[in-house]
């Protein structure tokens, strides 16, 4: 409410800082009040302006500025300080002619409620590392057991049987997105780019494993969801080897989900009834390179 005689400290509790106007007719006698008897809070912090006819003084302050203090209750958050007057001698320098005053104030503020974050300056997660933080994608690859409705028990199968690769992505708070493997190698040691080697995904997308004459690997189509993608391959071992483990490493990338399929983002199999290649989603062309071989 406004400074008048009647009602001679206003308080405005701001998102960060509160603004105390003291009408100098403090005492509503008629008789004005010094502005340098004035002070805010227990660091007795100086007022910063005064009103054209020097009638009223303005203190601004943060609210954990001078001295002020804070108790929480279930509710609030109150943040408490005083203004002081002071009256210094005048005249003779003996006596003095008004009392000295403590006007407590009080800034409530709920602590339910939605709030701007402009005026927070917090110390221990600047906004840049949380955004940082949501910028991660955790993606994952699982061998999956043959109705994909968990992950396989056991690592081993024999010749003949298929694995059922699942590739997932967890996209947090990101906008929804579509994923995709790129490609997939098979080594027998961790190195991806250790020899002999055997890819089989590649060109962007493109399962090329099941373009072999006795294969039966593909992508699953439908997809259970924009995050997910299986895909089977026909167990095999490399020719002349009596090792008995092998290794895929597959690179997982993602697209936003209402961006249509393309050469580059695509999951195509080899579709022997037709001898065509067929997209998971999309239109059939963007599998055309999958023959050719100049997928981007």
């Amino acid at each position: 409410q406004a400074a008048a005689p009647l009602h001679p400290v206003a308080v405005q509790c701001q998102e960060a800082q509160v603004v105390v106007t003291v009408h100098r007719d403090l005492f509503g006698t008629g008789r004005l009040v010094k502005a340098a008897d004035l002070t805010l809070g227990s660091a007795a912090c100086l007022p910063v302006a005064q009103s054209a006819a020097e009638t009223t003084v303005t203190f601004v302050a943060g609210l954990h500025e001078c001295g002020s203090t804070l108790q929480m209750t279930p509710d609030s958050l109150i943040y408490k300080t005083n203004l002081s007057y002071k009256p210094a001698p005048s005249g003779n320098l003996i006596i003095v002619r008004t009392n000295a005053a403590v006007v407590p104030i009080e800034c409530h503020y709920p602590r339910k409620s939605n709030v701007s974050s402009n005026a927070v300056r917090p110390t221990w997660a600047p906004f840049r590392s949380t955004l940082a933080a949501e910028e991660r994608l955790m993606f994952s690859l699982r061998l999956m057991n043959d109705d994909w409705s968990d992950e396989r028990v056991s690592n081993g199968f024999q010749l003949g049987e298929s694995l059922h690769l699942q590739a997932d992505v967890a996209s947090g708070n990101h906008v929804p997105l579509r994923l995709f493997v790129d490609d997939c190698v098979a080594t027998l040691r961790p190195d991806r780019n250790s020899s002999p080697q055997y890819a089989l995904i590649d060109l962007s997308g493109c399962l090329v494993d099941g373009r072999s004459d006795d294969t039966t690997s593909a992508f699953i189509s439908p997809r259970p969801r924009q995050e997910t993608l299986q895909f089977m391959v026909d167990a095999f071992k490399f020719a002349g080897d009596d090792r008995n483990l092998i290794y895929i490493t597959c690179h997982l990338k993602v697209s936003p989900a209402d961006q249509a399929p393309n050469p580059l983002n695509k999951a195509c199999s080899f579709n022997k009834a037709s001898s065509l290649w067929a997209p998971v989603e999309g239109t059939g062309d963007i599998c055309s390179c999958c023959e050719t071989g100049t997928c981007p």
